[in-house]
């Protein structure tokens, strides 16, 4: 059974709100065995609505529609169907009390307007919405599902837990579909492809796919499968990432189950800290606080995390850092030797068992033949030592900020494991 999102609305096409029904929609489908095979925008236009379901039905089962329900004039998404599937309209006993309850509770009466929210296609089944004003809608017609919802995201989400996928569940005999994303970070996503090419091409024999999931500085790899027997996929993931584990386990920094929570590098990092009852420091040019921002979006960071020295000039780096003057002439601030100083003073500064450090050119501009711009220079001070790292990120700025940060905390990752 497949399974088409239609989104509904301007404001979605110009770009004033961005359609993050379609993402919740796909997921808990996902993980209730119902594979999406598009999602469509469109206009608020009666033409656009008949012309997308037309095409939808010819390469779906279900159709599910979000938007255009409100009581407006510009909510034409209830009359288009029922022009659509050729039948009047109805008033709906049940809806119109669902919306004189939600009324009751702010104390008001329920205007003309949202009278006609009561009102739906004769041949459609209410979706009740205890949450807003706005039924939703179940059209079976010629073997062809289609549920239309309202567009507000916390109305939506509400019938499509309660209502609608244990109706898709117990119209259709689903099967099990399992994805685990591997995290990897420290190469690009076309050096990792030929690393695992052998790897990936084994990956058909037991039904398989691989995606690449790029961002700055970090490539997850997810393994989709799809089938009846869901210990037997769950075990075909597995034996495969084992696999994959042998192949490049120093870039593997974690993994992610679809559906739970995504695990970033900065909670990974968090975790160790805690676990391992240490305590971290930062010190910052180039990236200006990102990585201590990062860092504190962890909740209980404060256990673990005491401070940063964002040490943008010379002058701060020189009096905050004690990064000798004669070094940062010499050498520049984007050096082994300025970064292993802010790392090294920082940790002591701050009495904190780890720290991290990172001085770099983001660019656009500053930067010379022999440190282009993208050049970073990363150290990671630890109980016993200091490491330091030389990378190139390229020209972007916002990119390269980014990247450094998540190749800072990926050094201090590796180091925290060692312990």
């Amino acid at each position: 059974m497949q399974v088409e999102i239609i989104t509904i609305g301007d404001e979605i096409l110009i770009g004033q709100i961005v359609d993050t029904n379609s993402a919740f929609i796909g997921q808990l489908l996902n993980m209730n065995g119902i594979s999406i095979k598009q999602i469509t925008t469109i206009s608020d236009r009666k033409e656009d609505i008949i012309n997308a379901l037309n095409e939808a039905k010819s390469r779906v089962d279900v159709v599910l529609i979000t938007g255009g329900l409100g009581p407006t004039k510009d909510d034409i998404t209830k009359k288009t169907l029922a022009e659509y599937f050729n039948c009047k309209m109805r008033f709906d006993e049940q809806a119109y009390q669902d919306v004189v309850n939600l009324f009751a509770q702010y104390e008001k009466e329920v205007t003309p307007i949202n009278r006609l929210q009561a009102e739906v296609p004769e041949i459609c089944e209410v979706i009740r919405n205890h949450n807003g004003t706005a039924p939703g809608m179940w059209f079976n017609v010629e073997g062809k599902i289609f549920v239309s919802m309202p567009g507000v995201p916390y109305e939506m989400k509400a019938m499509m837990k309660e209502q609608i996928v244990p109706k898709l569940k117990a119209s259709f005999k689903l099967p099990f579909i399992y994805h685990k994303t591997v995290l990897t970070q420290g190469l690009g996503e076309s050096f990792l492809s030929e690393l695992i090419s052998d790897w990936e091409d084994s990956l058909k024999k037991v039904n398989i796919k691989l995606a690449y999931l790029p961002s700055p500085g970090i490539v997850r790899l997810r393994l989709s499968t799809v089938g009846e027997n869901e210990s037997l996929l769950k075990q075909n993931v597995e034996n495969k990432i084992n696999e994959l584990q042998e192949l490049i386990s120093e870039y593997i920094y974690g993994y992610e189950i679809y559906g739970e929570e995504r695990e970033s590098l900065e909670h990974i990092v968090g975790k160790l800290l805690s676990q391992k009852n240490k305590t971290l420091s930062t010190a910052e040019s180039c990236t200006g606080g990102y990585i201590s921002h990062l860092i504190t979006k962890v909740a209980g960071s404060s256990k673990y995390y005491m401070g940063s020295v964002i040490s943008y000039s010379y002058e701060i780096k020189e009096h905050e850092l004690n990064v000798p003057k004669e070094i940062l002439e010499k050498e520049g601030a984007v050096s082994k030797k300025v970064v292993e100083q802010m790392a090294k003073a920082i940790k002591e500064k701050y009495k904190t068992d780890f720290s991290i450090s990172a001085s770099g050119i983001a660019g656009p501009s500053g930067g010379t033949d022999e440190k282009p711009v993208g050049t970073v220079w990363i150290a990671v001070a630890t109980p016993t030592k200091i490491i330091s790292e030389k990378f190139l990120f390229g020209n972007n700025r916002e990119r390269n900020i980014q990247k450094t940060a998540n190749a800072a905390l990926n050094m201090l990752r590796k180091e925290l494991e060692l312990i």
